[in-house]
């Protein structure tokens, strides 16, 4: 067990790696009543053609929610009701390249700690549960097919690419979800929730030593797991369409606006990158942007205005979504500030206010369980030190800034989603 120590945050972590590949995290937070573990695996829904044994897979299009919905089943019961029974609040998550099991509790912790790692790395899988949870999630999809907030994010993917997985939507379609089986699911289980694809993360007033022998005793002893995965031909630099539209139940148009970005590198490049691009959508066009204040004022957007910037496996995108009657002239606004900015540079009295904010959030955020665990997993899986954010803020300039905004935000590579009021309603 390795002890590093973070003087400058405040923070200790303890890592490990067992023989069977698990990495496991533990970051003590002495005197808090709260115990927390998330136990995820490097698998999300556009992991979907994968390589097991020497052998090529194509899965159907949901099977990692789906595997999400049916991992809770063990052959002595229901897991969310063992773990409640001690008082513990677990829970669950399919992202595009995540799956995720947790729980926090104040009592019981090692007991509820051998519960969540036993029925994650053991699945029990029969043809009458899956055939019932089928219409559970059937349902549930089109819950998100008629949610107006999702069909603007699935529909931007959707057009900005031509090849990569990202453009299915995580829970799949409901003629995608009828080709799971049994089989599918151990299949899918054999290959991504093999311990040396996965990662163990604790925080709160636990003892580390421990939690590294529980993980010992409970899982595999060997690795084993997926070999290779396939995301399809090589995604272009162009997008598919620049524009996709569709009528709902809105009272006003509701928008997401996206740039497709060149693909990050795993390593520590990766992190400096997005906090780069969360940094460059803040002094495009954030809250505290003049670009913002002027369209809010003018009425084109209102508070829920948001930006931000994601990388997943193959991709990166720079968004911003809102509410607007005119969502063409956002778009427009927001080309006409990039080339502003990549003329005359960028403001940095406002950088460095913007860069002040974003590291406090984030060292606040090393009190939140949930968010610090969840960025340990990711780190792990895509190769940096979570803990370097504060280096990085640090060494971000303006120029690096208007470099990023110069070669990614370009008309070429911006797509524009829009839900419109259905004809005839306001």
């Amino acid at each position: 067990m390795e002890k590093r120590e973070f003087p400058g945050l405040r923070e200790t972590v303890y890592t490990e790696t067992l023989p069977n590949g698990l990495r496991i995290r533990v970051v003590p937070k002495q005197g808090f009543s709260k115990m927390y573990a998330f136990f995820a695996t490097n698998f999300g829904s556009v992991d979907t053609s994968f390589v097991l044994d020497g052998k090529e897979y194509t899965s159907p299009d949901g099977v990692a929610h789906y595997l999400e919905h049916k991992m809770f089943d063990t052959r002595e019961g229901n897991a969310l009701q063992l773990l409640s029974r001690t008082g513990a609040s677990p829970n669950a998550f399919t992202s595009y390249n995540v799956t995720a099991y947790y729980f926090s509790c104040t009592d019981f912790f090692e007991e509820n700690l051998r519960t969540l790692l036993s029925f994650v790395s053991e699945g029990y899988f029969t043809h009458e549960s899956v055939e019932k949870e089928r219409g559970i999630i059937a349902q549930e999809i089109k819950m998100y097919e008629d949610n107006p907030g999702s069909r603007v994010d699935e529909n931007l993917f959707r057009a900005m690419y031509l090849n990569h997985p990202v453009r299915v939507p995580i829970a799949g379609t409901v003629e995608s979800i009828q080709a799971i089986t049994p089989q599918v699911l151990y299949d899918c289980h054999r290959a991504f929730y093999d311990p040396s694809n996965m990662v163990l993360c604790v925080a709160g007033d636990v003892d580390p030593q421990r939690v590294i022998e529980i993980a010992r005793e409970v899982l595999p002893k060997e690795p084993g797991g997926v070999s290779g995965r396939n995301y399809g031909p090589q995604e272009p630099d162009f997008v598919k369409q620049h524009e996709i539209s569709e009528e709902m139940d809105v009272s006003m148009p509701m928008f997401a606006i996206g740039f497709k970005c060149p693909s990050i590198p795993e390593g520590q490049e990766r992190l400096r990158h997005v906090l780069m691009g969360d940094l460059a959508a803040e002094v495009l066009c954030g809250e505290s942007s003049a670009l913002y204040q002027r369209l809010y004022e003018e009425g084109v957007i209102d508070s829920g205005f948001s930006v931000g910037y994601g990388a997943i496996k193959g991709l990166a995108v720079m968004s911003m979504s809102g509410d607007s009657d005119d969502p063409h002239r956002v778009l427009s606004a927001i080309l006409e500030e990039a080339q502003r900015i990549v003329r005359e540079g960028v403001d940095e009295g406002l950088l460095r206010r913007l860069v002040r904010s974003a590291l406090g959030r984030r060292i606040r955020g090393l009190d939140s369980f949930d968010g610090l665990c969840y960025q340990l997993a990711l780190s792990e899986f895509d190769g940096y030190d979570y803990f370097a954010f504060q280096q990085i803020y640090e060494s971000v300039t303006a120029e690096d800034i208007r470099q990023l905004i110069a070669r990614e935000v370009v008309s070429e590579q911006a797509v524009l989603s829009v839900i419109y009021p259905r004809k005839g309603e306001e």
